[in-house]
């Protein structure tokens, strides 16, 4: 996975570090300052083992053209990694970096499809993505990495933003839009028909009775099986499903944002609607790799929540402390958990835990098979009532996209 960090040095403008499994790091000279990279990245990692190379032909980059750079660098980069590296760092020029962004997209996606498929192995069956995530990689590789196996696994895609008119953070759920996201949706996926198509979010502008027409339309076409709806409040979610009946309502719902509990559970329990909470995990807070000294900067998707400023992670910290209580009790990790907590409330609830780490993956699927007593739920919650947390979910622009 490659990762960047600029302004690291004084000589160089822009480098790249290209992550893989266990190996050592690899430095490679661009003619753009890698000996003054590799001396800072000795002072940012210590104890980390170091390969320098120099450039293809043993000159410059720069005195060659941007395609010859772009060739260069990738053949460059290809032999480090066969000779073990684990972080490939590159002093960049414009041609340099437009080789390191087309590796970057190479190496992430093999690492994205492999984890698919690791998933799958490991007895995953539904696959949760977005036309929005990428845009449209994600269902890109999930329709390439399940393509094998396509009639024996689920896939769960999203409509309901603006991504076709480059504006991906506005809502538009218009009948017409609707019908091409789901054609692309199609081909992007590698498929004839969407197992589960949700609205992303709820469009004020556009009637629920024609969103759930449309939709109904769909299925009765074959294109899609089954509906859902996303952070959708109790009157929507009646509203589409007289028109069309729901499958599924995902939202966000974890230990420490328990808001659907009062807001919408009540009505998926009287409709027999299944519940698909997205972020279980509380974005890893509740995991116990987050401490109060944690800061998150713009890039991070915590970086401007209100759950993950200084003074609430240090207010919060006792809802970890009683996590990693419980998962030491149920001799599971915090991150289990956290699932075990959920997957024990309700039987029609199924989290979709994210990640992109194999470990992470494997660690998740721990949890199926633990559960929570009765009694075991009873004594925590009286645990968790003691506990004050502050901090909302959301930023203010996400907030307002969110159906009240």
């Amino acid at each position: 996975m490659l990762h960047e960090i600029r302004q690291i040095s004084a000589a160089v403008n822009e480098v790249n570090i290209m992550n893989t499994d266990n190996r050592p790091i690899g430095v490679l000279d661009s003619g753009l300052g890698g000996i003054s990279v590799l001396r800072e990245l000795v002072k940012l990692m210590p104890g980390e083992d170091f390969l320098y190379y120099g450039d293809s032909a043993n000159a410059p980059y720069g005195t060659r053209t941007p395609e010859e750079v772009i060739d260069l660098t990738k053949k460059d980069v290809d032999f480090l990694l066969e000779r073990g590296a684990k972080a490939i760092v590159v002093a960049c020029n414009t041609a340099t970096s437009v080789a390191i962004r087309e590796l970057r997209e190479e190496y992430e996606k093999k690492d994205m499809i492999a984890l698919i498929r690791r998933a799958y192995d490991k007895g995953v069956t539904f696959f949760d993505t977005a036309e929005v995530y990428g845009p449209y990689t994600s269902e890109e590789w999930v329709g390439e990495a399940l393509a094998p196996f396509r009639n024996k696994a689920k896939i769960g895609t999203k409509f309901g933003f603006g991504v076709e008119e480059k504006q991906p953070t506005s809502l538009n759920s218009r009948p017409d839009h609707i019908r091409r996201a789901v054609e692309e949706s199609l081909r992007r996926l590698r498929t004839d028909r969407i197992d589960l198509l949700y609205q992303h979010r709820v469009d004020p502008n556009v009637p629920m009775e024609e969103v759930a027409g449309t939709v109904k339309d769909l299925m009765q076409e074959g294109k899609v099986l089954h509906w859902g709806l996303s952070e959708a409040s109790a009157r929507s979610i009646r509203r589409a499903h007289a028109v069309c009946p729901l499958s599924a309502v995902q939202s966000e719902y974890a230990i420490w944002w328990r808001e659907p509990e009062t807001k919408i559970f009540p009505t998926l329990e009287e409709l027999g609607i299944g519940f698909v909470p997205y972020c279980p995990l509380g974005r890893a807070f509740l995991t116990g790799v987050i401490d109060e000294n944690s800061r998150f900067y713009e890039g991070d998707r915590r970086w401007n929540l209100p759950q993950f400023t200084p003074e609430a992670l240090k207010h919060n910290m006792p809802l970890v402390a009683l996590v990693r209580k419980w998962a030491k009790r149920k001799r599971v990790t915090p991150a289990q958990f956290a699932l075990v907590w959920m997957l024990s409330r309700k039987a029609w609830i199924a989290p979709i835990p994210g990640t992109t780490n194999p470990a992470h993956l494997d660690d998740f699927l721990g949890a199926a098979t633990v559960r929570l007593t009765p009694y075991e739920m009873e004594d925590f919650d009286k645990e968790y009532a003691r506990i004050d947390l502050i901090g909302h979910r959301a930023d203010p622009f996400t907030e307002s996209q969110i159906d009240k």
